[in-house]
């Protein structure tokens, strides 16, 4: 587990978005202001049975990309993978991640850098994941990172991890689609174009890998249930009262909390697990 307490840590170290004006930050930077670490569409049910399957072991070179306030990282550190490199573009996350360690003496370093450009050295890791950071890309942005893991990853007992919301049915016509894409950005204030879950395959398989596993669990975000299951039942309280005694919080997370009900039978998480798919001689 990491040496360093993550409720001191917090008090030091400004979390994303400090000193914005809560009703314009991103959703998912308010709720950390609140108190929340789990910021991912299928809580940490879904993100354990990503760690799981990828089934990290000593050996592993680790990269998380978009690794944000390092509840996955606590997670995945405490498999004592051989070496993990958390990737994020924002200073003050970086900062967090860089005050992480290791059970033993295996090497932590958090790099500032963007999930499709990380500089760090072609074939370098055995096992690439990133959570809830696609969904909030235009495709060509998405298809970059994608590659930028593949790129990552050696070409030989690798694997791909993504955690993502996707849309529901595989049919949801184009219409739909695009009145949920546009009420989830009006309510977080970040752009997010979740897919369903045949086209989140396909964008993996068109660059380059195979997908080995999936999982999907309900989007619940903000829950009571999930809530207290991602964090406890006292955080989830603190939680809740920062949110009460904050108008303008409070607002927010109502507005994102009615459009993920009113938008519940057509959202969902997803989580896939992938291989580099071999080359053709």
């Amino acid at each position: 587990m990491a040496a360093t307490d993550p409720q001191a840590l917090h008090q030091r170290i400004p979390v994303p978005g400090h000193g914005l004006d809560a009703a314009r930050m991103p959703g998912h930077w308010l709720l950390a202001r609140l108190g929340k670490r789990v910021l991912r569409p299928g809580g940490v049910e879904l993100t354990r049975w990503m760690l799981d399957n990828l089934a990290l072991g000593p050996d592993d070179r680790v990269v998380e990309l978009a690794a944000g306030l390092g509840a996955t990282a606590r997670l995945t550190l405490a498999r004592n993978p051989g070496s993990f490199t958390a990737v994020d573009r924002d200073p003050a996350a970086v900062a967090a991640l860089g005050a992480l360690t290791a059970p033993g003496a295996n090497e932590v370093v958090a790099v500032r850098a963007d999930a499709a450009d990380t500089g760090l050295p072609t074939g370098s890791a055995t096992v690439v994941y990133g959570e809830a950071m696609l969904t909030m890309q235009p495709d060509p942005a998405k298809r970059r990172i994608v590659r930028e893991a593949r790129r990552l990853l050696t070409d030989t007992d690798s694997r791909y991890a993504i955690h993502e919301l996707c849309l529901l049915p595989e049919d949801l016509d184009r219409e739909h689609a695009e009145e949920i894409t546009r009420d989830l950005g009006e309510a977080i204030h970040v752009g997010a174009r979740p897919l369903t879950p045949r086209d989140w395959v396909a964008l993996l398989t068109d660059e380059g890998f195979t997908v080995t596993a999936s999982w999907r669990t309900p989007m619940a975000l903000l829950e009571p249930r999930r809530l207290i299951a991602d964090e406890g039942f006292s955080q989830a309280v603190r939680i809740a009262c920062r949110a009460l005694r904050d108008p303008v919080a409070r607002q927010r997370v109502l507005q994102m909390r009615r459009v993920f009900r009113h938008h519940q039978a057509h959202l969902g998480a997803i989580g896939l697990i992938a291989a580099p798919t071999p080359s053709r001689p």
